[in-house]
């Protein structure tokens, strides 16, 4: 029985080891060098491996652009309640990349993730909730959840910075949401 122990928690490690290899080389852009040592870490159940490999199948980093193995990274890493890849996943549902076009599922990931403090998950679930899609329109909920994703210290102020400058280019959407937040 230690033995076993002791073997998982090698495993563990090993899988560390890896992600944080790979993540250093996706960091230098080094995608071809990266993909094999996240792939290592993501099969061994790394959650945030799995969802940079996904990354690199969606964005074609290292790899040939594959919609359908990016969701599937981003579903194993989802699964283990991994913020990013649930955010992943929603988009994957709402845009019909790499599986069939749910807007309903997508709702659903956008809001694991935006419970989750995820900034983008939280911008998504607000947009939902303005626009009525995959959810009944909630002005009160779009408002709420569109607040926290602006002012959010993980990515909010970037989020703001596109809202304003899409609306400055004439975006329906964005001007309204400019409104909801004031």
């Amino acid at each position: 029985m230690l033995a076993l122990v002791v073997c998982v928690a090698a495993g563990a490690q090993n899988a560390e080891k890896l992600y944080k290899e790979g993540k250093a080389l996706l960091d230098e852009k080094k995608y071809t060098a990266a993909v094999p040592k996240l792939k290592a870490a993501a099969e061994k159940g790394h959650k945030k491996a799995q969802y940079r490999l996904g990354r690199c199948y969606d964005k074609g980093h290292g790899v040939e652009e594959n919609d359908a193995q990016a969701f599937k990274w981003y579903a194993k890493s989802a699964a283990q309640d991994y913020a990013k890849a649930q955010y992943a996943i929603g988009k994957c549902y709402k845009d019909g990349k790499g599986v069939e076009k749910d807007r309903k599922k997508a709702v659903d990931y956008f809001s694991r993730a935006a419970k989750q403090d995820n900034a983008d998950g939280q911008y998504a679930l607000g947009k939902s909730y303005m626009k009525g899609k995959g959810i009944a329109a909630d002005e009160k909920k779009a408002r709420s959840w569109l607040k926290k994703a602006v002012t959010n210290p993980k990515g909010g102020e970037d989020i703001l910075v596109k809202i304003r400058k899409d609306a400055a280019s004439g975006d329906e959407d964005a001007k309204k949401i400019l409104t909801l937040i004031k």
